[in-house]
């Protein structure tokens, strides 16, 4: 991928993710109705993939997973400055570390886009959700083809990370990168590149299998969720099999 290429996928990403996030500073009202959208969904990853965040081989990773999986919360304040850092990314980064970094910015913008439209779906029900209430909003939002999408994000993330996890020189790369990630308002773009490389340097046997399993359920449930069944928003993984 050309340097020019990179960017503009960049700066589009991170133009789309800035126009939706001016609504949680504009509208109080939407800000808190996110901010309770966000909570639940947090909180039903958790109980969806418990048994990985007990697992001490998978722990690390689904951590990062539930608290990142809708990447940065403020990805780049100062879009000029990201035009500047791109050639420092070209340069220091492998493929997998650029791929990294293309994923998770087209994940944040979609999934703010996509926890736009349901917090507008649940309008006042968002001080109480419940799977009832979250299951029917999510039928009204619809966009089949978009969750699918995010879904697929994930799982190029963590094949992505897993590359870039099996590249020792990168730890020193993501260094070089601290101080001029941070002058262009990238300092948590730069900090979810660390914990991420951190997260599955860390897991034993490499990251294939954690994958599957997270997008294997993600997947099954968003199918659930749009053809009719709420029951998947409250059992547990079935895995057959002790986590170690």
């Amino acid at each position: 991928m050309t340097q020019e290429r990179f960017r503009d996928e960049l700066l589009t990403e991170l133009d789309r993710s800035a126009r939706f996030r001016a609504r949680t500073i504009e509208d109080e009202g939407f800000r808190g109705r996110r901010a309770a959208l966000r909570a639940w969904q947090a909180s039903r990853l958790a109980r969806t993939h418990r048994d990985l965040l007990e697992s001490p081989r998978f722990h690390d990773a689904a951590q990062f997973f539930l608290t990142d999986l809708y990447g940065p919360n403020d990805l780049s304040r100062h879009i000029e400055e990201v035009r500047r850092i791109v050639p420092v990314m070209m340069r220091v980064l492998p493929d997998s570390g650029l791929a990294t970094v293309r994923h998770a910015v087209e994940l944040n913008a979609l999934s703010e886009s996509l926890d736009s439209a349901m917090a507008d779906a649940l309008g006042p029900r968002a001080a109480t959700i419940t799977s009832a209430t979250y299951a029917a909003a999510y039928r009204k939002v619809g966009r089949a083809e978009d969750r699918g999408r995010q879904i697929d994000l994930i799982a190029l993330l963590g094949g992505a990370l897993e590359g870039l996890s099996r590249q020792r020189f990168v730890g020193a790369a993501l260094k070089m990168m601290r101080g001029p990630a941070r002058a262009a308002g990238l300092g948590e773009l730069q900090g979810f590149l660390e914990r991420g490389y951190a997260a599955f340097r860390a897991m034993r046997g490499g990251a294939g299998e954690f994958v599957s399993l997270v997008v294997a359920r993600e997947r099954s449930i968003a199918q659930a969720l749009l053809s009719g069944d709420d029951a998947p928003l409250q059992t547990q993984p079935q895995t057959g099999r002790e986590m170690t």
